[in-house]
C-alpha cells in the first residue's frame, strides 16, 4: 500500500501549494554544475538522483540548494540533468522529473525535504554528494552507524531539554510586555536559569538542529 507516502505529500504539498510551486520554476541556462567545495558545507547542499528515462537510459538528476539564499534573501534550488542546469526555483521547489517531481523544501537550519515522489506516490531520498555536509553526515551513519545513532539521540534530547527549560522563560518575558499583559495576563517561570546556562542551551539547539538538518530531519 502507498497510503503513507501518498498522505505524507498531500501534507507536504497542497494543490494551492503545488500550483504555486510549479509558477516557481524557471528554465534553466544550461550551465554546467559546479564541484562542492570543501568550504561550503554551511552555504550550499547538493543532492543527486540516478533516474531512467523514456529512452531507457540512465540520467545524472541533481539539486544544487544555495542555503544563504539570492540577493533578495531567497533560498533557491537549481536542478540539473547531467551536469546541465534545466531549471530553477525558489523554495519550497516542486521540480517535473521522469516519472515524477522532485520535491525540495528548507528548513531554518538546512533542508527537510529533498525527495522523488513518483506518479504512484512512492518516496525516495535523494542521496547527498559525498562531499557535502550532508554526504559526511550519511557517511558517518554508514561507516559507524553506533556512533551515528548516538548523535542522532544526543541532538534530539538537547532540543528536548532546551524545549522545556526555555520555553516557560519566553512565554515570562513574552508575557511581562504590557499590551500582551493586558490581553493574557502574566505568566511566572518556574524555571529561571543563570545567564551562561540559557547562552550555552541556544548554541547547543543551534548545534543539534545543524545536526538534524544534515539528516533531513526536522
Amino acid at each position: 500500500s502507498h497510503a503513507g507516502p501518498v498522505v505524507t505529500v498531500t501534507a507536504m504539498f497542497s494543490d494551492w501549494k503545488r500550483k504555486r510551486a510549479a509558477r516557481r520554476v524557471t528554465a534553466g541556462d544550461g550551465h554546467e554544475l559546479r564541484r562542492y567545495r570543501w568550504w561550503q558545507p554551511f552555504s550550499r547542499a547538493l543532492f543527486h538522483l540516478r533516474l531512467v528515462e523514456g529512452d531507457g537510459v540512465q540520467h545524472l538528476w541533481s539539486v544544487d540548494v544555495k542555503l544563504w539564499g539570492d540577493s533578495d534573501g531567497e533560498v533557491v534550488a537549481g536542478l540539473y540533468r547531467d551536469g546541465r542546469h534545466v531549471a530553477q526555483s525558489k523554495l519550497p521547489a516542486l521540480f517535473q522529473a521522469p516519472g515524477g517531481t522532485i520535491e525540495v523544501v528548507a528548513s531554518g537550519y538546512g533542508l527537510k525535504r529533498c525527495h522523488f515522489v513518483s506518479a504512484e506516490g512512492r518516496e525516495q531520498q535523494l542521496v547527498p554528494d559525498p562531499g557535502s555536509a550532508e554526504g559526511r553526515r550519511a557517511r558517518l551513519q554508514r561507516d559507524r552507524p553506533g556512533l551515528g545513532r548516538f548523535l542522532g539521540i544526543a541532538s534530539v534530547s538537547i532540543l528536548v531539554v532546551a524545549l522545556v527549560l526555555g520555553v516557560p522563560q519566553i512565554a515570562e518575558q513574552l508575557t511581562s510586555i504590557p499590551p500582551i499583559a493586558d490581553r493574557v495576563g502574566t505568566f511566572s517561570s518556574p524555571i529561571h536559569l543563570p545567564s551562561w546556562l540559557n547562552i550555552s542551551l541556544v548554541v547547543a539547539s543551534l548545534v543539534a538542529s545543524t545536526e538534524r538538518a544534515l539528516r533531513l530531519r526536522y
